[in-house]
């Protein structure tokens, strides 16, 4: 089973829901933090038994000596990661998506492909819950590689929370996609309502069951509620702007480690997300 918590826009508190959720899971979990430009689970969670694996992308290399100057590489490439001009061609690695397409089409096999570096994966434990972080290096423009490599370490069998990046973008698609369930996480402001419209969107168009939880209850209006009645959405559960809350996720403690009184509404989302995923 995979949820993915997701959200149209960031701040909404996606990462804070994650960590909470898995921490009342009633069995062993993974916790996947896909926001791999800026991961900040581990900032919530005292882990231990860390371990790190690089990850890369395949990228092209040319021989100049083999290269008789065709072009099937550049026509081929839809990114202008290889480029020619009736000559050698030209390799740009940081627009590179890794395809090999460039690789198969050469026909003098003057191109070869060289694994560069895009970042790391982390896994560390806290409890019962198995922390997989993704980490994009600095000056790496592409994050979908990483994502997926990130979701390439959670064993089949396992039960997983996605931490998805925020917005409705490539990397957003990378990390909800094969997911048994989305959480889509948003507030109560005219800027929720806005990206929730968005993320219900591209949710529908990739035609995964979701549902939608409001955080900072209290702080807005009810336009994110006629939306959902509207467009036939379920509102899972509702977080209020609670200001205990935020002084305790400024120390990074969970919500329901701190204030027992919300563990059972996670308890609660956690058993709809369940029951759902068993019903589909």
């Amino acid at each position: 089973m995979k949820i993915a918590v997701a959200s149209g826009k960031g701040g909404t508190g996606k990462t804070t829901v994650s960590v909470n959720l898995a921490r009342v899971f009633k069995r062993d979990v993974l916790l996947a933090d896909c926001d791999v430009e800026e991961p900040n689970a581990h900032l919530f969670l005292k882990t231990s038994d860390q371990s790190e694996k690089i990850v890369g992308i395949p990228v092209p290399e040319v021989n100049e000596d083999l290269c008789n100057c065709c072009g099937d590489c550049a026509k081929i490439c839809q990114f202008s990661a290889i480029v020619t001009f009736g000559t050698t061609p030209l390799v740009f690695p940081e627009m590179c998506h890794g395809c090999g397409g460039c690789t198969l089409v050469c026909p003098t096999k003057a191109i070869r492909e060289q694994n560069r570096r895009i970042g790391v994966i982390e896994t560390s434990v806290a409890g019962n819950i198995t922390l997989v972080t993704g980490r994009l290096d600095v000056g790496v423009a592409l994050a979908p590689p990483l994502i997926r490599a990130v979701k390439n370490a959670i064993p089949e069998s396992s039960a997983a929370i996605l931490d998805a990046p925020p917005g409705a973008s490539c990397p957003v698609i990378a990390a909800i996609k094969d997911s048994d369930f989305v959480l889509l996480v948003t507030e109560p402001t005219p800027f929720g309502l806005h990206d929730l419209t968005l993320a219900v969107d591209m949710i529908r168009e990739l035609n995964l069951p979701f549902g939608v939880l409001i955080n900072r209850m209290g702080s807005g209006d009810d336009r994110v509620h006629e939306f959902c009645r509207k467009e036939n959405v379920s509102i899972l559960m509702e977080i209020p702007d609670d200001r205990q809350i935020a002084e305790n996720y400024s120390r990074g403690i969970l919500i329901v480690d701190a204030l027992p009184r919300y563990r059972t509404l996670f308890e609660n989302l956690s058993e709809k997300i369940t029951n759902f995923t068993k019903k589909g």
